[in-house]
């Protein structure tokens, strides 16, 4: 099933489709490199809501349509809302970027050609990255006299630690899908053209697990990034009583006698 928000092509969409318990969400802006509009970004935050709050809907897929990912925000559309420090972040909504609300679900991100500035924050704020061959990297905000702030900062450092974030980050170079294999950035590299089957394939993995539990793992490596080890240590088991009163828990224990694949509903 294919939802496509309907809106002027010269100001993009964003795509939505449901394959299963996957939704693949799509950039569409070709014409003009993917750059993000506002009304694109409404629309994304919209769409990943969407994948939030859809217990039907175990994990998502972020691509986008075209040969580039994006060559991130049509920066002439958000110059007077940058100067009046208006964030355009929504606060009833998932944020795209993971800088106010998160989504709980797995997303894994597919990227190619130019993935820039925004592309980047984006695919960061996800979880899993498959790069193709092709894909080309630039944070360079500082040569539009601006830094990043949609994340890139921070998790630039996160995964690639201090020395690489710094390196890529203040000399705003481009760099190729093996330098961004290399310090973490994405987690596979690709032949070009085979980058989104291979984030459905890895989708559809991760929806083989419960989706509460995949859920709760998320959230514990989340809560230790952004509280500490000791929070996330305190939480393990409260987290994990309530996971085994589920019924897709005695699923897993069910499975594991009858040494059969488990069959999980969510609940």
């Amino acid at each position: 099933m294919t939802d496509d928000a309907t809106t002027d092509p010269a100001e993009g969409r964003i795509t939505t489709e449901v394959r299963e318990r996957l939704l693949l969400i799509g950039i569409d802006r070709p014409a003009k490199l993917n750059g993000f509009t506002p009304d694109m970004w409404r629309q994304a935050s919209e769409a990943f809501t969407r994948l939030d709050e859809d217990d039907d809907l175990w994990c998502g897929v972020l691509f986008a349509h075209g040969a580039h990912f994006t060559a991130g925000l049509d920066l002439p559309k958000w110059h007077d809302r940058m100067r009046t420090g208006e964030r355009g972040r929504p606060t009833d909504r998932v944020d795209p970027t993971g800088l106010g609300r998160r989504c709980t679900k797995p997303i894994v991100t597919a990227v190619k050609g130019y993935t820039y500035t925004l592309g980047i924050e984006m695919m960061l704020a996800g979880d899993i990255v498959v790069a193709a061959e092709d894909s080309r990297f630039r944070q360079h905000e500082p040569l539009r006299g601006i830094h990043a702030a949609g994340g890139a900062t921070i998790r630039f450092v996160q995964r690639g630690g201090w020395g690489n974030a710094m390196y890529h980050l203040l000399t705003s170079d481009e760099f190729d899908a093996a330098e961004a294999h290399r310090i973490g950035l994405v987690q596979e590299v690709v032949p070009t053209g085979t980058e989104l089957d291979r984030a459905i394939e890895l989708a559809e993995v991760i929806c083989g697990g419960a989706p509460q539990a995949v859920r709760a793992t998320k959230a514990s490596s989340l809560r230790y990034v952004t509280e500490g080890e000791a929070a996330a240590i305190a939480a393990f088991a409260p987290v994990q009583s309530e996971l085994a009163a589920t019924e897709d828990a005695a699923e897993g224990v069910a499975a594991f006698r009858e040494k059969r694949d488990p069959e999980f509903t969510g609940t």
